[in-house]
């Protein structure tokens, strides 16, 4: 087969940067061992990566989306928080009389995003030559 080129993936991949992030990354799932979706014939990984793109066995936002999680350090998961259960205590006849009450007691409860934001906001004390 002819030597694979950069002319032949641009038409998939519009970027030649992203063509060589996109090639590269799939080079190395090679060498890790994924499952090459073209016949090898001799070439090196990094030819075969640009082969399988040129020949679009691939997609190239699977590509991208791929790439972009394996360089993610966190991923967050939007799961819904578990409620903690009412702790009342009923030891006591003022506790009793105020657990009756018809009003719902309520707290103030700060996100992660409130807490780091105020966090950042902070600043550090100067420093001087007294210490």
């Amino acid at each position: 087969m002819a030597r694979v080129t950069v002319e032949d993936c641009i038409d998939k991949v519009d970027n030649r940067f992203e063509l060589v992030l996109l090639a590269s990354h799939r080079a190395r799932l090679i060498s890790q061992g994924a499952q090459i979706t073209i016949d090898r014939d001799n070439d090196k990984n990094p030819v075969v990566a640009l082969r399988e793109i040129a020949d679009e066995t691939l997609s190239p936002g699977d590509l991208k989306e791929d790439l972009i999680h394996s360089l993610q350090k966190h991923v967050e998961v939007d799961e819904p928080e578990a409620e903690a259960p009412e702790m009342i205590d009923r030891g006591s006849d003022e506790t009793a009389e105020a657990a009756s009450d018809d009003e719902p007691v309520t707290f103030d409860r700060m996100t992660e995003e409130d807490l780091l934001a105020g966090i950042e906001g902070l600043v550090p004390p100067e420093k001087s030559d007294d210490y």
